[in-house]
């Protein structure tokens, strides 16, 4: 069995490796070659816990355990989720591999937006904001630059200096106009709006969103938190991730509580536009949303293809449970 830290992860992908890996695995999806089964999860006093698995069939399985206490990194110093892969043969059961999970979360989150832009966001987009500028801001701020052909992108978030430390370290990273926002007047010039916060209140509402705009809501990972107002939810074309896991812990989750919208409404999922088996945006006055609450599925990709990169570099430290 393979052990591997965060640090051997860092050295073993870069981002474009995410995004390939990610692709890879809502392919299979797609085609019946992989199993992604909602999540499971609990709360306990300044946090929460969840469980993801999925299965290449064939394969590898991965089961992800998190932690997620957004009190940490102010109260205790410590990073916002905390958790561990394990990578097991699909065939017989073997265990191959623990990995640290906080570098894959991130940057499989960071994946599926890309993904999602490439298809949902009009071709054209030049300007972008990105609501939250923590480690997900980072992230997101990475994938839609990627994607797309930003020329400037506004950063909000609650803590003004956060955002401008932020948006400071990434113009030089990405080589692009990255300015910290005060407030969210940014978003309603913008081409793509990025919610990737720990709210538990919508914040982002109809009146705020032209035609034309694609918007990723990243934040909403339990029941709990909610960055996206069920009116504005009803006025989109939604791709979510998963339908299931969505309508328990997405926005889907609050738009269907309200009333807004039905399942029916959900336009696709994003294994079906990687596939070509929907379209993606149809029109350039469309708004677009892609409703991501983070699958074991990209967890399993991700980590397939960080386990393949370390037993090629001879990377990690081999051991034995039995």
């Amino acid at each position: 069995m393979l052990l591997l830290s965060r640090a051997d992860v860092i050295r073993l992908m870069d981002f474009p490796a995410y995004v390939t890996a990610v692709e890879a695995g809502f392919r299979a999806a797609a085609t019946g070659s992989a199993l992604a089964p909602p999540a499971a999860g609990f709360a306990v006093p300044g946090g929460s816990y969840h469980a993801k698995g999925a299965a290449l069939l064939g394969d590898v399985v991965a089961i992800k355990l998190n932690a997620n206490f957004p009190g940490n990194p102010a109260s205790n110093g410590l990073p916002t989720v905390q958790g561990v892969i394990y990578l097991t043969d699909a065939n017989n059961g073997r265990p191959l591999a623990l990995l640290d999970s906080i570098e894959i979360t991130i940057n499989r989150t960071g994946a599926a937006t890309a993904i999602a832009a490439r298809h949902l966001a009009r071709a054209d987009s030049r300007v972008a904001t990105v609501c939250g500028a923590g480690v997900q801001g980072r992230i997101q701020l990475t994938a839609i630059a990627t994607a797309l052909p930003l020329e400037r992108v506004h950063l909000w978030d609650i803590r003004p200096e956060s955002a401008t430390a932020l948006a400071t370290a990434m113009s030089k990273e990405l080589n692009l106009d990255i300015r910290p926002a005060t407030d969210f007047a940014t978003v309603r010039d913008s081409d793509v709006v990025v919610t990737c916060t720990s709210s538990q209140r919508a914040f982002l509402t109809a009146d705020l969103i032209r035609p034309g705009t694609f918007i990723a809501a990243v934040g909403a990972d339990n029941s709990d938190k909610q960055e996206i107002d069920p009116a504005l939810f009803a006025r989109a074309t939604v791709v979510v991730d998963s339908l299931e896991q969505c309508a328990e812990i997405g926005d889907l989750h609050h738009a269907l509580k309200a009333g807004a919208v039905t399942r029916e409404a959900v336009h696709a999922s994003l294994a079906e536009l990687v596939a070509g088996t929907k379209l993606g945006r149809r029109d350039a006055r469309e708004i677009t949303l892609f409703d991501s609450s983070g699958l074991g599925l990209q967890d399993v990709a991700a980590a397939v293809a960080v386990y393949r990169r370390a037993k090629a570099a001879g990377t990690g430290a081999d051991f034995t449970i039995n």
